[in-house]
């Protein structure tokens, strides 16, 4: 079982007493300064008030980056399959050539 750490983490000026794994102590620390950076930018454009609507705000557009990111990556990966697909017909051709040659030889 992985032990649990608590550590402390500045958001937006406050600070949060978190719990999380050891092995995640570095990941929990770079998503609370992602966050209070994301925050940050809201307050410094001027349109949003308040913690909570900052807070939903941020959560919105990171959400959004992430969703983003992930349309990204399945389109990647459904590129490579359509490439593997294609690699797997040109082998099964080179395979059939090769043994077409191999019995016009023999």
């Amino acid at each position: 079982m992985t032990q649990q750490e608590t550590i402390t983490v500045a958001i937006f000026d406050k600070d949060y007493q978190i719990s999380c794994p050891a092995n995640e102590v570095q990941a929990l620390r770079d998503s609370a300064f992602y966050l209070d950076q994301k925050m940050r930018e809201i307050k410094s454009s001027g349109s949003v008030l308040g913690l909570d609507r900052l807070a939903v705000m941020a959560a919105l557009n990171i959400t959004n980056d992430f969703l983003a990111a992930d349309r990204g990556n399945q389109s990647a990966q459904a590129s490579l399959e359509a490439q593997s697909h294609s690699l797997e017909g040109s082998t099964l051709k080179v395979d059939q050539l090769i043994d077409a040659l191999k019995a016009a030889g023999a």
